[in-house]
This record gives C-alpha cells, sequence and structure tokens, in this order.
C-alpha cells in the first residue's frame, strides 16, 4: 500500500499562547519540539518509509518535518510549498482566542474560526504581524498573497497543489511525508475524504500525530488511521 502521512506540526509558541497564528513564522514550543520528535519516533518503530516529503513555509512546520527525518536517519531533503501555509486570519492574527471571542461573541468567533467560506475582515497591509511572515514568502508569484482567507480559500490553494505535485508521487508508489497545519490539513482530508461543508467544521487535526491515508495502486482509499491511536482524534470519513 502507498501511504499519504499527514503531520499537523507540533505544537507552536503561540499555540500555547492560545492565539490566532495564520502566517506569522513562530517557534515550535518546547513541548512541540516533543511531539515533533515523538512523530518521528512512531515512523521509525513502525518502520514505515518516507520516499518524498513536503512542507509549508513555515519554520514550525518545517522544523516538525526536520526532526521527523532526522529521527528516521534520513537525509534532510524535502520541498517546500507555500500553497501548505497555516490559513491566513487576516486580522485576528496576533490575538487571544478566548479574548477575541469575549469581545465579539460566541456566534461570530465560530463563523470566522470553523465556517467553511467566511473568512475573517483582512489584515492591514502595514501591520506590524507582516513582518513577522516567513522570509521565504518573497518568493511567492505578486498577487498571490493573501491579507485573509477562509477554510474554502485555503482548500483553493492546497488542492491543486496536491493534484499537480503529491498526487504523481503516490501514483508511483511513493510514500509521502507532508507536514503542515491545522487547517491546510483539513482541507487535504475535506477533499481526500469527501467531508460535506457543514461536516469539515468538526474535524480537528492534533498536534504531532501522524494521520496515515493508505491506497491501493489505482489511488484509492484503502484505510486510514492515526499512529499515536491513544491521541487519536474522530475522523469524518464520507461524510
Amino acid at each position: 500500500m502507498t501511504k499519504l502521512i499527514l503531520t499537523r506540526h507540533g505544537q507552536s509558541v503561540w499555540n500555547a499562547e492560545n492565539r490566532f497564528t495564520g502566517w506569522v513564522d513562530v517557534d515550535l514550543s518546547e513541548k512541540g519540539i516533543l511531539e515533533a520528535e515523538k512523530s518521528g519516533q512512531i515512523i521509525k518503530d513502525l518502520n514505515i518509509k518516507i520516499d518524498i516529503s513536503y512542507t509549508s513555509y513555515l519554520k514550525r512546520a518545517i522544523k516538525t518535518l526536520t526532526t521527523i527525518l532526522q529521527k528516521n536517519n534520513l537525509e534532510l531533503k524535502f520541498n517546500t510549498a507555500w500553497q501548505l501555509n497555516e490559513r491566513h486570519y487576516g486580522s485576528l492574527t496576533g490575538l487571544n482566542k478566548e479574548e477575541t471571542k469575549k469581545k465579539i461573541g460566541e456566534e461570530q468567533f465560530k463563523k470566522y474560526r470553523r465556517s467553511w467560506d467566511i473568512a475573517p475582515p483582512p489584515m492591514e497591509e502595514k501591520s506590524e504581524y507582516q513582518k513577522l511572515f516567513s522570509p521565504l514568502n518573497a518568493s511567492i508569484p505578486t498577487g498571490m498573497t493573501p491579507f485573509t482567507e477562509s477554510l474554502k480559500s485555503t482548500y483553493d490553494r492546497v488542492v491543486p497543489f496536491y493534484e499537480n505535485e503529491i498526487k504523481k508521487n503516490l501514483s508511483e508508489n511513493k510514500n509521502v511525508l507532508v507536514s503542515a497545519h491545522g487547517n491546510s490539513l483539513r482541507s487535504l482530508c475535506k477533499y481526500l475524504l469527501n467531508i460535506s461543508d457543514t461536516k469539515i467544521n468538526e474535524l480537528e487535526i492534533p498536534t504531532g500525530n501522524p494521520l496515515v491515508i493508505e491506497f491501493t495502486d489505482g489511488l484509492k482509499i484503502e484505510e486510514y488511521y492515526y499512529l499515536d491511536k491513544s491521541r487519536a482524534k474522530d475522523i469524518i470519513f464520507n461524510q
């Protein structure tokens, strides 16, 4: 079976502070480093071969990936793609989630955070947080850098990247590791597992626990599972 291994980065510093992170290039927390190491170790213990790897432009995902590769005694050779970046949270970037919920109300908070196609107000072009974005963003084609995104917007960049880049490796029976983010991975899961627009808000991908999707030779999904079953979240399939 060909495997697609999806890993959400370990806990970041801003995850620990309960802040909207989005495209801000924050590092892993100490807990996040341990989660990345645990991800790498469980892949090694289960003898899962990694043939090719992809990650985003953000250091928390890159560091998670390199930690996994090192744990498996693999060369630090991988592909980066801005299309795998976290969802851009617009003007919510940097704000504490609980404080924001109290300020705008739980209903509006849920719409911004979990709805399929509602984006927060855009980030101002001269926002201080622009300086904290990845330097790799300079290579993004002109006009493609967002100032806010919904999950649908994120989906619209993730899925073409999967179809044009990742899928061809799977079709060649290569195991692919993707180290990315909660919303870019939720977008990919929505596409692959045929999750509805209304049900996708229920999918939560835990940090540092690889999700494996196994394919037959015809790229039909055979099964899917988290490697660390003690920390597994529910997977909503074909809804």
